[in-house]
């Protein structure tokens, strides 16, 4: 009997999302961002690529996608970057390990 390992892809398409429609806790200050992080630290960093850069240098956050594993928060400019768990009922939940 052969056993397939899931992928960490199929692994985290298993997980549920709940979006908090009106308080996201994701917040990025573009100011300190655009002008202070030219590596743009939290792009590199973030294993759900929850972090892009638009056509004008700012940098957004799809925070919809986030597994809240705090790894931007460390990388990140100081100042550059707010965050805290999404309220309650609100976020990820892993569904496999």
């Amino acid at each position: 009997m052969t056993f397939k390992v899931p992928s960490v892809s199929d692994r985290l398409a298993k997980n549920q999302f709940v979006t908090d429609e009106e308080e996201t806790h994701i917040h990025i200050d573009n100011s300190i961002c655009t002008t202070q992080c030219p590596e743009k630290w939290c792009i590199l960093a973030c294993p759900a690529e929850v972090y892009s850069i638009q056509a004008d240098g700012t940098t957004i956050a799809e925070a919809a996608a986030c597994l809240e594993c705090g790894t931007c928060l460390q990388v990140c400019t100081p100042g550059g970057l707010t965050w805290f768990y999404p309220r309650g009922g609100f976020g990820v939940t892993f569904m496999e390990g």
